[in-house]
């Protein structure tokens, strides 16, 4: 079986679908509510989960995200502990892709090879280090080459096609664009500029383009995914899970799955 990401991309494409791919930060807000979440999130009709690795300095992150990081920090919730919990997960779901979503600093500490050999055994099909810029992944980009985990990178309004060349040269799965300048979860969607640079990187890749920052509700995912081939939520379902710190793993997974529920569904109105 090839990579669980292109294999799920392509089935998606196949059925003129788009992705639906969900991100949390893993341990936040408690750390039983995280697995309970991703599972509940594949049955409402996520594709792809996108699991944050807590770290002390996000500095790409929002204010709502940021605040996930601090939450899952003091519930103790480090690389190690989120590669335990893939593989929990992965006990019983062995199809949806798991993309580990985090900085460069836990995986320079955990060593390449072992990051991604200990990483490949727990069931993770895709890395996106937001810190690391692709003129230094070249050695990161070949340990995990070597085990079949897919390089993701964030791609912005901003990057020149010099550069967007160089890290589609090194990207697999998907390209994750950045639909807004800046941190993530904040300002105002231009859903025609977005488009256009789409457009643009399709002349330079055939990898499928997921676009995140800024997605809030089913709206404005319908509008993003009409040119992309899937949409990313992060920020909203982190604020939701944060509000509820003090509650169930399950009170928590179903705040989540009403989130998503409509987004889904208005997704699914894009297909054909």
């Amino acid at each position: 079986m090839g990579n669980r990401i292109t294999t799920t991309l392509e089935a998606l494409r196949q059925q003129g679908r788009k992705a639906l791919v969900t991100y949390i930060v893993n341990g936040d807000p408690v750390p039983q509510a995280t697995l309970v979440t991703m599972h509940a999130m594949v049955d409402a009709g996520v594709d792809i989960i996108e699991l944050g690795v807590p770290f002390s300095d996000p500095m790409a992150e929002g204010p709502v995200i940021a605040l996930g990081h601090e939450r899952a920090l003091a519930n103790k919730t480090s690389l190690r502990s989120t590669l335990a919990l893939v593989k929990q997960f992965r006990e019983t779901n062995s199809t949806t892709p798991v993309v580990l979503m985090g900085y460069a600093n836990p995986v320079e500490r955990m060593g390449y090879a072992a990051f991604a050999t200990q990483a490949q055994a727990a069931g993770v099909d895709g890395l996106l280090t937001v810190d690391l810029p692709p003129e230094e992944a070249e050695e990161l980009n070949a340990e995990l080459k070597a085990v079949g985990i897919e390089n993701i990178f964030l791609l912005a309004p901003t990057t020149t096609d010099a550069r967007a060349s160089h890290i589609v040269s090194l990207a697999g799965g998907f390209l994750y664009y950045v639909s807004l300048k800046g941190v993530t979860g904040a300002g105002h969607l231009d859903v025609g500029s977005v488009a256009t640079k789409l457009g643009h990187l399709r002349q330079l890749t055939s990898l499928p383009i997921c676009v995140g920052f800024g997605i809030k509700d089913a709206e404005s995912a319908k509008a993003i995914a009409a040119s992309a081939d899937g949409a990313v939520v992060g920020s909203l379902l982190v604020g939701r899970m944060g509000q509820l710190a003090g509650e169930s793993a399950e009170t928590i997974a179903a705040a989540v799955v009403e989130l998503i529920k409509p987004i889904r569904a208005g997704l699914d109105e894009l297909s054909g």
